[in-house]
């Protein structure tokens, strides 16, 4: 393949990965949804070890479990924050960027 298919591919893998981030974003929208009906409190460490582990464990690389360790942190926090959002009544998106 050429540098240009290589790109592409990249493309559309990131189109998939957009895609799926707010799809899971979505699922995370309606924990936060459940949770504040139910009062219970936004952050649970132990939920979140859980969601690392699996990430790790399904990780069969090239990243290290570190990096992908690091990147669902992130997707975490972005879905925490997300979470925030909705609970004051903010989900549209412009107030995101």
């Amino acid at each position: 393949m050429k540098l240009s298919d290589w790109r592409d591919r990249i493309d559309e893998i990131d189109k998939k990965l957009v895609e799926l981030l707010n799809e899971r974003s979505k699922c995370a929208l309606e924990i936060g949804r459940i949770k504040q009906a139910a009062n219970m409190p936004l952050y649970q460490p132990e939920r979140e070890n859980d969601v690392l582990s699996n990430a790790e464990s399904n990780n069969r690389g090239p990243l290290s479990d570190a990096a992908i360790r690091r990147l669902f942190e992130r997707i975490i926090d972005e879905a925490r924050s997300a979470e925030r959002l909705a609970m004051h009544g903010d989900t549209s998106n412009e107030n995101r960027k």
